[in-house]
């Protein structure tokens, strides 16, 4: 649950800087969202990232209530929310490594060099933001989501001269889509579960927990009477998920918990599904991307 509020944060965070980016001038700058790159043996993710022909800014969205301190001597940031204090790594550490892993990825793709700069933004708007006295120069580098317009128009002009030509932006922007590769993270590997570990079965979705058991094509709850001819397909859209996009008549048995093989396959028909081989070795492809 804390790594779902974790997420959902971050996504929050990362949308809450659209509106600011709205007024920008749409002719000068390509906006990428959460665009992974290569980086030798390594992948980056970079939440949001401009480029321009004079300069590529990587904007990282902190979504954090409550106050803030960057510690420039533990190199962590710390949030207060009532009384209570709480460490995170340093995201101007996280800034700086993507800074050269993104300058490396222009070079060893055969682009001229182009300034790289970032920004922490604080979405929230009521987060308070401190630092060490000394560290008098956060400012440049942290700030709140309404002030990115003026900031982005500050670092246009301070550069006054283009590094790219439209050629090479236009490139630039090809080949970073092409080069592209979306994050494959198991959601069992994730959270160090295996299969053994998944509740299966069709759950009634009234009764959220009591399984349904199938009579003549139809699922049935013994508890509130719910009867319904399609109440697998959110279980087969957990499998999807959780297990991956392939399926056969043994492994939808086993998930659903019923052991007819014709009755699997009735339900394998009607999801006018693509497969591959044949009789007990046929392989069923699953599609639930919305």
């Amino acid at each position: 649950m804390n790594d779902l509020k974790k997420r959902e944060a971050g996504y929050k965070g990362e949308c809450s800087i659209d509106f600011p980016l709205s007024f920008l001038e749409p002719k000068s700058y390509f906006i990428f969202h959460d665009l992974r790159l290569q980086d030798q043996s390594r992948f980056f993710q970079l939440d949001t990232l401009l480029i321009s022909k004079k300069y590529a800014l990587i904007i990282e969205v902190k979504n954090i209530a409550g106050s803030i301190y960057f510690d420039p001597y533990f190199n962590q940031l710390v949030r207060t929310i009532e009384g209570k204090e709480t460490a995170f790594p340093d995201p101007i550490i996280q800034d700086s490594r993507q800074e050269s892993q993104l300058t490396n990825w222009f070079l060893k793709n055969g682009f001229p060099s182009l300034p790289i700069l970032s920004l922490i933004v604080i979405s929230n708007p009521q987060t308070i933001i401190r630092t060490a006295l000394e560290n008098h120069e956060l400012h440049y580098k942290v700030i709140h989501r309404d002030a990115l317009p003026d900031k982005i128009n500050q670092m246009e002009h301070s550069i006054t001269e283009s590094s790219f030509s439209e050629k090479d932006l236009k490139k630039a922007i090809r080949v970073m889509n092409e080069h592209h590769i979306d994050a494959d993270f198991s959601i069992l590997e994730r959270y160090n579960l295996t299969e053994k570990d998944l509740i299966k079965g069709v759950i009634c979705e009234n009764c959220k927990g009591n399984k349904l058991f199938r009579r003549q094509g139809t699922w049935l709850c013994n508890q509130c009477q719910l009867s319904s001819k399609k109440a697998h397909i959110p279980a087969l859209r957990d499998y999807f998920y959780l297990l991956g996009s392939t399926i056969t008549n043994r492994q939808l048995r086993n998930f659903l918990n019923i052991s007819s093989s014709s009755s699997a396959m009735r339900i394998l028909q009607s999801l006018n599904l693509t497969s591959s081989g044949a009789n007990k070795g046929r392989v069923y492809r699953l599609n639930f991307d919305e």
